[in-house]
């Protein structure tokens, strides 16, 4: 149960989805019945059968930044950058001038003082370095945040491969919920990209209430657990944060017998990690660094929505904890079966 090995699976390359369905609530789900490891399948749409009235769906409303950039060292040298940190941007000089912490890719270590050049005048300078981490002064004339979005790039899963002329996938708009809303995840919370803003109202016409956190993904959601018993794994931290009015909602739903059902493992572990041993939520704001696997005792969320986890990752221990571990794998098996599509642009599970 704590080997790493515990947590492999084999899975053909070509059930990897590289696009998303054309309908986002098109996508199939699988349905897993945690208590007797029972399984349907479903579309995602269908969700709208399998949920209850009293229910209360969790979302994480994090925003994904374009913040992925191709620029050029004053050497010469090509240089990729990808802000890490958009949701606290320090050192602010003026309207702008920022310093962002952010990993760089360049056929040499870029030395403290390297100003790298993108395009449309936007310019950045390495001011300093700590264990493959750079602090980055970004300068350009007029607004940020709006030659960001115009010419940075969607960070995309390493899994995902674009062709540089590769434009049948609108990445920025499709990997983005319909909800987005607080900016800072340089990953999508990808359990949220099936729903449509129409089928989420359709949800609040049968009376389920929709509660709205923030946890930003960030990029050591890719990281691989180098250990081989899990519990020696030092898993990376996200800041999150849960409004006074969502977790209100949430402790009242729990009061009256109603089923918490978070979607996606980011509001799962936002849940678990702010809420007080007796399972009620704290409104509050942290750097969330709880690593769930089996032998952790749930206190709020009740179900879950999410899509399939790469093997050996802290995603795949997280539902293991959950649904328990042999009726994840067999979920997986069966998946594997049916042609299901993995990972970010993937086909859904509902846990419950």
């Amino acid at each position: 149960m704590f080997s790493i090995t515990d947590y492999n699976y084999d899975l053909p390359t070509e059930l990897i989805a590289q696009k998303p369905v054309k309908k986002r609530d098109q996508s199939k789900l699988l349905f897993l019945n945690r208590k007797t490891g029972s399984l349907s399948h479903h579309k995602f749409y269908e969700l709208f059968d399998l949920l209850l009235p009293t229910d209360v769906l969790v979302v994480n409303n994090t925003e994904v930044v374009p913040g992925r950039l191709l620029g050029k060292k004053d050497t010469g040298g090509k240089a990729e950058v990808l802000i890490l940190d958009y949701s606290k941007a320090y050192n602010k000089k003026g309207n702008n001038t920022f310093v962002y912490e952010c990993l760089i890719k360049a056929s040499k270590r870029p030395k403290e003082g390297t100003t790298i050049f993108f395009d449309q005048g936007l310019k950045a300078e390495v001011i300093n370095s700590r264990n493959g981490l750079y602090s980055v002064k970004f300068t350009c004339k007029g607004d940020f945040e709006g030659l960001l979005y115009r010419i940075g790039k969607v960070p995309l899963p390493p899994y995902i491969r674009r062709d540089k002329d590769d434009i049948a996938c609108d990445d920025k708009k499709s990997y983005q919920t319909v909800y987005a809303s607080q900016k800072g995840a340089i990953a999508a919370p990808t359990a949220g990209l099936h729903f449509t803003k129409k089928f989420i109202e359709k949800l609040r016409l049968k009376n389920i209430k929709i509660v709205e956190i923030t946890l930003h993904v960030g990029y050591g959601t890719f990281l691989p657990v180098r250990v081989s018993d899990i519990r020696d794994h030092m898993i990376h931290s996200e800041w999150c944060t849960i409004p006074e009015k969502s977790a209100e909602t949430i402790n009242n739903a729990k009061a009256n017998g109603s089923r918490i059902i978070a979607v996606g493992t980011t509001c799962v572990r936002s849940l678990e990690y702010l809420s007080d041993t007796n399972g009620n939520i704290i409104s509050n704001s942290g750097n969330c660094d709880l690593f769930i696997y089996p032998g952790y005792r749930f206190k709020v969320t009740d179900a879950m929505i999410t899509n399939f986890h790469l093997p050996k990752s802290t995603l795949l221990m997280l539902v293991s904890a959950f649904a328990g571990r042999e009726n994840i794998l067999n979920a997986y098996r069966e998946a594997i079966k049916e042609r299901y599509r993995f990972f970010s642009y993937g086909d859904a599970m509902f846990i419950a």
